[in-house]
């Protein structure tokens, strides 16, 4: 019983102090479940009719992203299967800037651009990583709030655990036909406890992204006991005597790439943005989710590869369990894993996230105004005290 009331004390603290953020990351979440499909329907401009005649290539493509947007870092070129569009996107830090171009690609036609900094997606987003603040400030904020979060979750199961046999009925199912008060109780704790596992796990995946230690600790355990490598850029050298060549090198790589991966539903091509930058094309066999891309990284001169060892690198043998699991973070966390019923899932578990704090906030509310009844010109403590207690231990 001590140890239930010192619980309840850690829960309730740990959930005022970080109940409004973890409000704000759950309805992004809620909002940013269903992007691609919101995206898909709305916006006519993703889609092409299909035509006989081969794309453009990707430095055409190149071409016409200088000519549309002069002045302004192409970052890379996306082709997609199915009718779609190929995007082009501009990307950089300083000046900040990401612009994304829709373009037929067999007949090279600008059908949209969109500066992302008014999207209403990427600002949901910024709500949901940074809470719209710098992210050195907003990011350790909503990291920090995570874990803290991942602690309530915990504590509200030892909270919800039932005493005896006999309170077991009441731990599953919300009283609908009782007091507000309690119909509200019931929500907090039956709600929670159904979505529980789903939510640990979407808090667990957005640790991996709020806290490096968190990260590096799940890739050495996964690994057993290995050391995650970072990201890094592989360098093309500088050659002494000009290259000559029939085709442009992004043209040639992508052709030769896209030869050996003939089922890729994404070919994305990134061009190099300096002198010693490398060219990478990655491939996807499946456009709905990320963890299956084959990044591949070729000197820009000699379009020789250049073997990698962090884990966005090639999806091949030599790809580690703990690559595959590291790779798998953002499918797992947003529900793509599992398709439109893993979105779903995410999606009502996110909803049940956001009206945690909410719920909780009125059982603390309640519980604090609570006030006396005046019989005559005596006060008397509420006569139902003691029944609700029982209510409440059931």
């Amino acid at each position: 019983m001590r140890v239930k009331k010192v619980v309840g004390k850690i829960h309730l603290w740990l959930g005022l102090a970080s109940g409004l953020v973890v409000f704000i990351v759950a309805v992004t979440g809620c909002l940013y479940a269903f992007k691609t499909e919101i995206e898909d329907l709305t916006q006519s401009y993703r889609y092409v009719p299909a035509e006989a005649r081969p794309v453009l290539p990707p430095s055409r493509m190149q071409a016409i992203a200088h000519a549309l947007l002069p002045g302004k870092n192409l970052h890379s070129v996306t082709y997609r299967t199915g009718g779609r569009a190929a995007v082009l996107s501009y990307y950089h830090y300083e000046p900040t800037y990401y612009y994304l171009a829709y373009v037929n690609p067999y007949s090279g036609q600008v059908l949209h651009v969109q500066d992302m900094s008014y999207d209403f997606f990427y600002q949901v987003l910024q709500g949901h990583y940074y809470l719209w603040l710098p992210p050195t400030i907003g990011q350790p904020i909503v990291a920090s709030s995570t874990l803290v979060f991942v602690v309530l979750l915990i504590s509200g199961l030892v909270l919800w655990w039932p005493r005896n046999k006999a309170a077991q009925k009441q731990r599953f199912s919300v009283k609908w036909q009782a007091s507000p008060k309690r119909r509200n109780y019931d929500l907090h704790n039956v709600l929670g406890f159904y979505a529980s596992v789903v939510l640990l796990l979407l808090a667990l995946t957005g640790l991996v992204w709020g806290f490096q230690w968190f990260a590096k600790s799940v890739y050495w355990v996964t690994s057993g006991g290995e050391t995650q490598v970072d990201y890094y850029e592989p360098t093309s050298i500088i050659p002494k005597v000009p290259v000559a060549a029939n085709a442009p090198a992004v043209d040639r790589l992508w052709h030769q790439t896209t030869a050996q991966a003939p089922n890729a539903q994404t070919v994305e091509v990134h061009y190099p943005e300096t002198p010693t930058a490398s060219i990478a094309v990655t491939t996807n066999p499946d456009a709905a989710t990320f963890w299956k891309g084959d990044h591949r990284y070729f000197d820009q001169y000699t379009l020789q590869e250049i073997p990698v060892k962090h884990l966005y690198s090639r999806f091949d043998e030599t790809l580690t369990v703990a690559d595959k699991i590291a790779r798998l973070n953002y499918d797992v966390h947003v529900g793509a894993i599992l398709g439109l019923p893993g979105k779903i899932i995410a999606f009502l578990a996110s909803l049940i996230a956001a009206s945690l704090p909410v719920t909780g906030f009125m059982i603390w509310w309640n519980r604090r105004n609570k006030t006396p009844k005046r019989v005559g010109s005596r006060v008397v403590e509420v006569a139902s005290q003691t029944k609700r207690r029982k209510e409440l231990a059931r």
